[in-house]
């Protein structure tokens, strides 16, 4: 395991980052232990093994992933300048 301080690590994060890619593991060291970095672990890839048991079970289901075109826009509850309109009646009455 290779150590580095926190501020050749920042100067030169692209060279360790190549480093952490090609296996090695880094621990940056400000005089004592502050950080890890090793290649992603392909167990982060797969969900929770409670939520996985869940879902083998059919107590859950998966959810799609995050797409903002399947959400409808939002129309606003109050016209443009209400909120500064209420604030100023607000700030004016104390």
């Amino acid at each position: 395991m290779k150590a580095v301080g926190v501020r050749e690590l920042k100067n030169r994060l692209s060279e360790y980052l190549r480093l952490v890619r090609n296996g090695e593991e880094i621990v940056t060291d400000r005089g004592e232990v502050v950080a890890e970095l090793r290649q992603r672990s392909p167990r982060f890839d797969l969900p929770y093994p409670a939520l996985l048991e869940a879902v083998q079970r059919g107590r859950a289901r998966l959810g799609m992933a995050n797409r903002p075109d399947l959400y409808r826009a939002l129309t606003p509850a109050m016209p443009p300048g209400s909120a500064a309109k209420l604030l100023d009646q607000e700030r004016g009455r104390r």
